[in-house]
């Protein structure tokens, strides 16, 4: 089953990743930032599905859902 977020604070330190596996969504987003395309990722990492990108989009996306932004007083 493909495109799930997880958080188990047994697997990766209780980091969000892709359900049953242990692949963190900070290291499928730094792989898309430092230029793999999904094609490239899913070649490389076989037990990823398409879906399982996409939850990670999502996810990050969702993460910047914020009502406002508070300045910190220095």
């Amino acid at each position: 089953m493909g495109g799930l977020i997880t958080v188990d604070f047994a697997v990766c330190h209780g980091k969000p990743c892709i359900h049953g596996l242990r692949y963190p969504v900070e290291n499928v987003l730094e792989w898309l930032t430092s230029g793999m395309t999904i094609e490239e990722i899913l070649a490389d990492y076989e037990d990823l599905v398409p879906e399982d990108i996409l939850a990670v989009l999502s996810y990050a996306a969702r993460l910047t859902h914020v009502k406002r932004l508070e300045r910190l007083a220095a």
